[in-house]
């Protein structure tokens, strides 16, 4: 006990550390980030973005689809271009063909070497020249600068209006015409593209060859490189992360740890008899399914629409359900049916640990029910209508797409949201209470998940710390805490203490030692998880420290993984202890597949990607996607199908049961997800990360390489996948199917059964 007393404390000293340098280095953006100017004048004095429309511009990109549209800083979708590096590099080609039509009356690429190479000097030095002034905040631009910006934004204007002259590069995009249809809206837009282009190549005050984003996009027109420290601190986090490995390994070899205990000789949980709100929340798993249906029917049409942009196999499908709606319904579909499963289990277990059931519950839990299925109806539906009838910056913000990853609904859904998760806090509160004041063994594992639970409802107030006019590098610092340390932070501790409360009432590890191995995993899991949050920012107009931060401590997220394969090896022995434990077969599996996509996905593919140098490359392609998919569905998302497969064990008629439909439904899920990663989005992404590495990120983004045989080879090449995962989720729905109508049948035949041989 004494022991576990000290863990708590180091517990929270990390986390009280962690955050106090996460507010503080939040801080250091707010004052350090790109200046937002309010007027760009060429040195002739023509105005050409005036006061307030960079912010303008912002809010209509984000009602335009926003980051579902392409990306800006390399966050984003990844069919249209990252705007960023498309006007980046359009402005510095337009500027070098100014001076070579003018100069030598050719166009640059019939200039010799020399002539050539004098441009492209003169280039780099005009183009990372800071020529703001904080006085009057204003940049101001030479005349041939100006008109290549002027050349730039006419294209984009053309572009997000309907400039029938662009309708197939919009195909390209997979966008539809009339993305604003505001005229104030479509001339602020360049605005603020030409803004993120232009904080990305101009050097810091006092700074030389270092831009505000430390160089991103990869650029060789402008000389945007990766910085020494990107480089240096790359190599400090590897050396890091193999020591931190090396030494957890020495430390779980040296330890003593105690056997399991004998398992029960028949189910402990058999003849628990679910409280009427136990038996509520069955409709929150039958729901999750829903919800996984429409999720990867949105992510097939999505994905379809990298070969066609407009079609779907030759209907016009854009027409009605364009790629910025398909997409935010298959990002925000993902996490809310990962995060009901989670919800509703958390309802479920509550009075089972506690034997207390509290007055009013179930009605509690019936209210929650239909609140977030408000929710989620409302939001879908309004961000629908908000993108197809352009209704503006205001209504997307509002009550539309706001058009941010992850965090794509409405202010107004966001609010109802996070009043829903802590109505979910207090009813999770209140049932496990009489647990959490009576001392026991497992008391401990009981708090840890009310702590994680209150985290996950609480840490939502982060969406709503942004506004429509909020920096756009605060707007990324915000999100990311949300997004972040929900996934890599307290979702994680929830997972981890749930798994370890269940086993132990199964019977199959002591609480006693699981109380001390929670609380230390947690501290390992936040230790890198908090602080590993920086990872996300490194080029997003941060200073450069937060390189040094992100990299060493986001290294340290890859700690635990390391060990992973030995519990996941752990809990599949645990199913083999006693016959009974097969009623729980595929709930085991499913937890030992987290395992298994926790050390591949998360850390293998995410490791790989999250070094400053390679995400310099490759933030923003097709290998951030395959991480995304290994790490979200592999982790998180077997691991609420494992847990709704454990609460409807108790809640259906055993009659019902069918590990027929749940065998092919886990092994198609798994294999069709690693055939959908390995054959299909690793390969994409490599191959996107070479034309980054030797062309520009530019170049890696654009419709040429995007649209080439290769990469659309490539597209075709997730249909298999696909398809195998796809029948997966088909099976999980037969098997809710046969437990909402194949037990009434069942029960009925067994007591037909039953009375005839009476």
């Amino acid at each position: 006990m004494h022991a576990t007393r000290k863990l708590w404390t180091w517990l929270a000293v990390i986390c009280v550390f962690s955050f106090a340098v996460l507010g503080w280095v939040g801080a250091e953006i707010y004052l350090t980030a790109p200046p937002i100017p309010k007027q760009v004048v060429s040195i002739e004095g023509k105005v050409l973005f005036s006061e307030g429309q960079v912010t303008r511009g912002q809010e209509a990109w984000l009602s335009a689809g926003g980051q579902q549209l392409g990306s800006v800083w390399g966050h984003g979708s990844y069919v249209a271009p990252d705007w960023s590096a498309d006007w980046l590099h359009r402005e510095a080609v337009a500027l070098r063909e100014i001076w070579a039509q003018r100069e030598f009356g050719a166009p640059f690429e019939q200039l010799d070497v020399s002539k050539k190479g004098a441009l492209n000097a003169r280039l780099k030095e005009e183009m990372r020249r800071n020529s703001y002034d904080a006085n009057s905040a204003t940049i101001t631009l030479s005349a041939d600068r100006a008109e290549a910006v002027r050349q730039v934004a006419k294209h984009y204007m053309g572009l997000f209006g309907d400039a029938r002259e662009l309708d197939a590069l919009r195909s390209q995009y997979a966008m539809n015409s009339n993305s604003l249809t505001d005229q104030d809206d479509l001339q602020a837009l360049p605005a603020f593209v030409f803004w993120s282009a232009w904080a990305a190549a101009t050097d810091r005050p006092n700074e030389v060859d270092l831009s505000y984003t430390s160089n991103w996009p990869h650029e060789p027109l402008v000389d945007n490189r990766p910085s020494a420290g990107a480089g240096i601190w790359s190599i400090a986090s590897i050396i890091l992360m193999i020591g931190a490995i090396a030494g957890m390994v020495m430390l779980h070899s040296t330890a003593k740890e105690e056997a399991d205990p004998v398992a029960p000789k028949a189910d402990p949980l058999f003849n628990l008899k679910p409280t009427p709100s136990m038996l509520a929340t069955k409709k929150y798993f039958f729901v999750v399914i829903g919800l996984i249906l429409a999720q990867v029917g949105m992510g097939v049409i999505t994905a379809h629409y990298a070969v066609e942009g407009q079609s779907f196999f030759g209907y016009p499908l854009a027409e009605i359900l364009p790629f910025v709606v398909s997409r935010t319904i298959h990002t925000q579909f993902a996490v809310l049916w990962i995060a009901t499963a989670w919800l509703a289990t958390g309802l479920y277990i509550a009075p089972a640990i506690s034997g207390h059931e509290p007055k009013f519950q179930k009605l509690g839990v019936n209210l929650l029910f239909y609140a977030l299925l408000f929710i989620v109806v409302g939001s879908t539906a309004f961000g629908w209508i908000g993108s197809l009838q352009h209704k503006g910056t205001a209504f997307a913000f509002w009550i539309g797409n706001q058009g941010l990853e992850f965090t794509s609904m409405g202010r107004i859904w966001q609010i109802l949201l996070f009043v829903g998760l802590l109505f979910w806090v207090t009813l999770l509160g209140r049932a496990l209470w009489p647990a959490l004041k009576t001392p026991s063994e497992s008391r401990g594992l009981i708090v840890m998940v009310f702590l994680a639970a209150l985290c996950i409802g609480g840490f939502y107030a982060t969406s709503l710390t942004w506004g429509r006019q909020t920096h756009y590098s605060m707007i990324e610092y915000w999100r990311w805490w949300l997004v972040h340390l929900w996934v890599e932070g307290f979702f994680e501790v929830f997972a981890t203490a749930v798994i370890a409360l269940l086993f132990t009432r199964l019977g199959l590890i002591r609480a006693a030692t699981a109380n001390s191995a929670i609380v230390l995993e947690t501290i390992v899991f936040l230790f890198g998880g908090i602080l590993g949050t920086l990872h996300h920012l490194y080029f997003t107009g941060t200073p450069t420290f937060v390189i040094a931060i992100g990299a060493m401590f986001s290294a340290l997220e890859v700690v635990p993984l390391s060990l992973i394969g030995i519990e996941a090896y752990r809990n599949y022995q645990r199913s083999k202890v006693a016959p009974w434990v097969a009623t729980y077969k595929w709930s085991i599996l499913c937890f030992i597949a987290v395992g298994f996509w926790n050390t591949i996905g998360a850390g293998l593919l995410g490791f790989a990607i999250n070094t400053p140098i390679a995400l310099y490359y490759m933030q923003g392609l097709n290998l951030t996607a395959a991480h995304g998919h290994a790490a979200l569905f592999g982790v998180y998302g077997m691991l609420g199908i494992g847990l709704l497969l454990f609460c409807l064990r108790g809640l259906s008629d055993r009659a019902a049961w069918s590990d027929r439909l749940l065998a092919p439904m886990f092994w198609m899920i798994n294999i069709g997800l690693g055939m959908m990663v390995f054959i299909s989005l690793v390969p994409a992404g490599i191959y996107q990360a070479y034309a980054s590495v030797t062309t520009g990120m530019w170049f890696a983004r654009s419709p040429e390489l995007i649209h080439s045989k290769v990469m659309e080879t490539l597209v075709w090449m997730r249909v298999p996948g696909d398809v195998v995962f796809s029948i997966g989720t088909v099976f999980l729905a037969l098997f809710a199917w046969r437990l909402m109508t194949g037990g009434k049948k069942a029960s009925a035949t067994q007591t037909v059964a039953g009375s005839n041989r009476a």
